[in-house]
């Protein structure tokens, strides 16, 4: 049967009171909750205390906040403002809160740097490291940027081979809220190139290829070389140096791919392999050249082509050749030329067509020439350098001249010559970018040679004294058999004219006791001027002053040298006229030079004589022919002739001697006139010498710097003294013999080995001959 009604009722009357006991609590502490969030909500801002600041204003603080008194609060603008603060980078921790109607931002502080250090770099300095970071002594710290910085230093190393480094920041926490940040580094071992491989290559072999490209692989005689440490930059330089290798020998098609690098598991070396797609090898066919203008002789231009039927296609000689045409055209008055290859294969016959059309380019004229980037050197030393003017028109080989030429200035680090057009389609603008060097010079040096003996060498030098140009110089050499002081100032153009002015002053002395029984000793001042009638040739002058002392003369001396002891004034007038082609003072491995010299003295003074040298050099490259510019014939001779005149005969320090570097295989002096009964040498009125020489490399990697050479000297010397135990005889004496260059860190070491094929009894011989020198 069913409940009862009423019992019923009751039990559902006593279940809804008690829902509504166990509800009503929440009910009211929800509207507890919400009464109080909706007055915080609404209610407004009537303050902004800052607590926890010690260094950072408290206005500051609240200049980023993005609730000010007076405003409603809102809690998305709360949030903004708390993440605004942490963005400043300033603070290490950041809280907002409410207390009633203020709004309380409580900071903690970044700390600040104290001093950054780096501990563990052996390999690169600590200057080095510090201008890689970012953080610094008084800076703020974060850990973000030590992190940040630590990657930087990591990288540094990354390039310079050490992959291997590890880096990690330490801080150490001082007072007043500042830290001390120290970098401590394990720097690792290089990560050097433990193999080059080339995949494609049929025509060239890999260890030719090797020898193309900068990098190189690891060895034991590259202590001194970076070349075998990793560096993916100068892998994109060594793909440009294996394609151009490929064009000059006939492959106008190659691509050189990626280069891929693969580290060994250890970090110690990389794997590199560049791919390589040759293509067909092409050979010159037919080579001609059209012109647009009526009255340029083609005829005439063909002396600058530096192609030939027949030989293999070489992108670089027809680039030079395009530039040689241009600027021949323009000497000859034709200023607006574009000289274009034009090329048509015969894919048959495997050969490439060339005609160089000469056509008229745009007719530019230079509007402006703009010079930036020269914070020391005066505008004026740049300008005069330039081989156009504003209103000229615009030449860009003679842009290219200029650019060459300020380069050679030797006062700036990089040089860029750029044009842009001008106020109207036939203007341009040149602008000439500069990053200057240090010009300053203090070099100390030391070295070896047959002739001075051990040598140590100091100079202070500065190129560009205040930014106008003088060369100003002090050099002191103290040797063994020679020493010298040397002070010289030159003004390369002098009142911006084409004339260089300078002025020396020397001191010299010679030991040569061992060689002619006597020493020397030289000190005056000379006074020189010079300028260029073109590129290549060039005029100087000069008065010279110098008081000659022949002293310390050995009683067993011969009576020719005991009579000229004591001092002589020389006051002597000189000139030289050079005419120079050579791609390179000092290495040159093409052209020639032919340089006239005469010295007049007798305008006052104790001697009077005029002497006269005529020296000349032709160098032949042999790199057509044997594939290597190494390869280098050199002819070289020289004629001299001196004559007294008046009752002021010359001394024998005034005359020439032979022997030493101007005839190998014979001692200093050891060739020519002699008294046979002392040995000593007398030197020659009349002297001739011819020199054939051929340059070749050695069979080793051209990085170590070592080259070969065999030559073959031929000299004559001699005087017109007479007497009773004198041997004078203009008989040609020849040595020949071979010898090593070596391009090494400290400077070019010389070493010959000559035996005197022809010579007379009484001269002295030398088998070796050695010289090195180094300045740093």
């Amino acid at each position: 049967m069913g409940r009862p009604l009423h019992a019923t009722f009751r039990a559902l009357l006593l279940a809804t009171a008690g829902l509504a006991i166990l509800a009503a609590p929440p009910a009211q502490a929800q509207q507890r909750r919400a009464a109080p969030a909706a007055a915080e909500a609404g209610g407004a801002i009537t303050a902004i205390e800052v607590r926890g600041n010690q260094r950072i204003e408290a206005d500051t603080i609240r200049s980023y906040m993005l609730l000010q008194p007076g405003d409603r609060y809102d809690p998305d603008r709360a949030d903004r403002s708390l993440r605004s603060l942490f963005a400043t980078g300033l603070f290490r921790d950041v809280r907002v809160t409410r207390d009633g109607a203020r709004l309380v931002v409580n900071v903690q502080e970044n700390p600040i740097i104290n001093r950054v250090a780096f501990e563990g770099n052996r390999r690169i300095s600590d200057d080095n490291l510090r201008n890689e970071v970012q953080l610094r002594p008084r800076a703020v710290f974060t850990p973000q940027l030590a992190q940040a910085d630590r990657q930087r230093i990591l990288d540094t190393y990354a390039r310079r081979g050490r992959f291997a480094a590890r880096v990690e920041p330490k801080v150490i926490q001082l007072d007043q809220n500042r830290v001390d940040l120290v970098f401590e580094i394990v720097e690792g071992d290089t990560a050097q190139v433990a193999r080059i491989n080339f995949v494609g290559n049929q025509a060239f072999s890999d260890a030719r290829l090797r020898e193309v490209v900068a990098t190189k692989e690891q060895a034991f005689y590259r202590f001194f070389s970076t070349a075998d440490t990793f560096d993916p930059d100068r892998l994109n330089f060594d793909r440009e140096l294996i394609r151009r290798y490929y064009l000059r020998n006939g492959y106008p098609d190659v691509q050189v791919g990626n280069a891929s690098a693969e580290l060994a598991p250890d970090r110690s070396g990389f794997f590199i392999t560049f791919p390589v797609t040759e293509g067909q090898r092409f050979a010159f066919g037919e080579i001609t050249i059209s012109s647009a203008f009526p009255n340029l002789d083609t005829a005439t231009l063909r002396r600058f082509l530096e192609v030939s039927p027949g030989d293999w296609y070489d992108g670089d000689a027809v680039e030079r050749t395009s530039q040689a045409i241009a600027d021949a055209a323009n000497l000859r008055g034709f200023p607006f030329v574009d000289v274009q290859p034009q090329i048509t294969r015969d894919a048959e016959a495997r050969r490439i067509n060339i005609n160089f059309a000469v056509n008229e380019g745009p007719r530019v004229f230079v509007e402006r020439i703009d010079i930036e980037g020269n914070t020391r050197t005066q505008d004026r030393v740049i300008r005069r350098e330039f081989r156009l003017a504003e209103g000229d028109a615009f030449n860009a080989a003679q842009v290219r001249r200029s650019r060459e030429r300020i380069r050679n200035l030797g006062y700036f680090q990089d040089v860029q010559i750029t044009n842009s057009p001008g106020s109207t389609p036939d203007r341009t603008i040149v602008t000439t970018r500069l990053q200057e060097r240090a010009t300053g010079e203090v070099s100390i040096g030391g070295g070896y040679s047959t002739d001075a003996g051990f040598l140590a060498d100091f100079g202070i030098r500065e190129r560009n004294l205040s930014g106008t140009g003088l060369d100003a110089r002090i050099n002191t050499t103290i040797a063994q058999r020679r020493s010298q002081v040397d002070i010289s100032l030159t003004d390369p153009a002098f009142l911006d004219r084409n004339l260089a002015i300078g002025g020396d002053i020397f001191y010299i002395q010679r030991n040569l006791l061992n060689i002619a029984s006597y020493n020397e000793r030289r000190a005056g001042f000379a006074l020189r001027a010079g300028w260029e009638f073109n590129e290549r040739l060039r005029q100087s002058v000069s008065y010279s002053l110098v008081n000659r002392d022949i002293y310390s003369v050995q009683s067993t001396a011969s009576r020719f040298i005991r009579e000229q002891a004591g001092s002589t004034l020389l006051s002597q007038v000189s000139q030289t006229l050079a005419y120079d082609t050579r791609d390179n003072f000092i290495e040159p491995r093409r052209g020639y030079i032919i340089r006239l010299g005469t010295d007049l003295a007798g305008l006052g003074g104790d001697v009077s004589y005029v002497r006269a040298r005529l020296d000349s050099s032709l160098h032949l490259p042999f790199e057509r022919i044997l594939g290597d510019q190494d390869y280098v014939l050199s002819f070289s001779g020289s004629v001299g002739i001196i004559e007294s005149y008046g009752n002021k005969p010359e001394r024998i320090v005034d005359r020439f001697f032979l022997g030493g570097e101007n005839l190998r295989g014979f001692a200093l002096a050891g060739a020519g006139p002699r008294d046979l009964a002392s040995r000593d040498p007398l030197g020659g009125r009349f002297m001739w010498t011819q020199s054939t020489e051929m340059r070749y490399p050695l069979p080793l990697p051209s990085e170590i710097g070592l080259i070969g050479r065999a030559f073959v000297d031929i000299g004559s010397l001699s005087q017109t003294i007479s007497g009773a135990g004198i041997a004078d005889t203009a008989t040609p004496r020849v040595g020949a013999g071979v010898g090593i260059s070596w391009r090494s860190p400290f400077g070019l070491i010389n070493i010959d080995v000559a035996q005197a094929v022809a010579k007379q009894r009484y001269d002295e011989t030398q088998v070796v001959r050695f010289g090195f020198g180094t300045r740093f």
